[in-house]
């Protein structure tokens, strides 16, 4: 059970390792693009080219998808990136269900955890297979596995890093409840105060504007954490007026001492253009002006007439 491109790199390891997958279960399709065409995930696209059996429920407690899942006998149900799933369908298989989170639970329970790992400045983060249960990303933890985030990474590098941690880690799992050698840890017994529980919520739109009143490395964090997807915004204005909204995508940090208001900017209006925080500058290295496609701050001056 899984929709995005996360999930399809367990999949696809399980096909290629010759399990017997015996269905898939992915979101219906969805409008997008400007025409909003209706587009498949890319587990159903995979799964299309696997001839694997699929459902696409609306609903999860639909008798007719219920009565279906039942039909493929599955002993256990693997969920990477998927919804919330009633006890009805986790409960189903008789070794159970298992999910694919990509924090180090109990840490970064939620829907971003790779976004608020990096937002929040942690210097490792990995992948967890743990026993789904009624609250969500609480069951008992499987196994799990560590990696550094460096500080050249974004959450994009990361989620490709943990993408293919995970499906090694998903092997490993399938292949240790079948023969029953796991003994799988309560969450609990890994908490020693619920106060230090860092939790990753859905991030939205307005979720990833930048706040320039926090201290450069919070912010150059936010960024990276965001970037490419959804990525961090803000609305600027320049020393002569001009008014713009930027999606940044790179940032560089500049320790400096200086007097400006947050959010003021400085730029030669060339080769550089700093945005001033708490305790320096961000230099802005890669933006994107609504409607327009990304690029590099050079190209964003080239033409512009505003110097501090």
């Amino acid at each position: 059970m899984g929709t995005p491109e996360f999930a399809v790199e367990s999949l696809q390891a399980l096909v290629e390792g010759g399990y017997n997958v015996v269905g898939v279960i992915t979101m219906p399709d969805k409008p997008a693009g400007r025409g909003y065409k209706l587009q498949a995930s890319p587990v159903k696209e995979y799964a299309l080219s696997q001839n694997l059996p699929l459902l696409q429920p609306e609903k999860l407690k639909d008798p007719l998808f219920l009565d279906a899942l039942k039909d493929w006998k599955a002993d256990l149900q693997i969920v990477a990136a998927f919804r919330m799933l009633p006890e009805v369908v986790w409960n189903m298989p008789r070794l159970g269900t298992f999910n694919l989170h990509a924090s180090l639970l109990p840490q970064y329970r939620g829907a971003a955890p790779i976004h608020w790992a990096i937002i929040n400045g942690e210097t490792e983060t990995g992948v967890t297979t743990f026993f789904l249960t009624h609250e969500i990303d609480t069951g008992q933890i499987i196994y799990q596995k560590k990696i550094p985030i460096e500080a050249t990474d974004n959450a994009g590098t990361v989620h490709d890093k943990l993408m293919r941690l995970g499906a090694n880690l998903v092997i490993k799992t399938v292949n240790d409840v079948f023969s029953h050698s796991i003994k799988p840890i309560s969450q609990s017994e890994m908490v020693t105060d619920e106060r230090e529980l860092k939790l990753a919520p859905k991030i939205f739109k307005e979720t990833c504007r930048i706040n320039w009143n926090k201290t450069i490395g919070e912010i150059h964090d936010f960024v990276r954490g965001l970037s490419p997807y959804p990525s961090a915004w803000s609305d600027l204005t320049t020393p002569t007026g001009e008014m713009f909204s930027l999606k940044i995508f790179e940032t560089e940090k500049i320790y400096q001492t200086h007097e400006l208001p947050p959010g003021t900017i400085v730029s030669d209006g060339k080769n550089f253009m700093d945005v001033s925080a708490m305790d320096g500058f961000i230099r802005l290295k890669s933006i994107q002006q609504t409607g327009k496609k990304r690029m590099a701050i050079e190209e964003f001056l080239r033409g512009r007439r505003f110097v501090s």
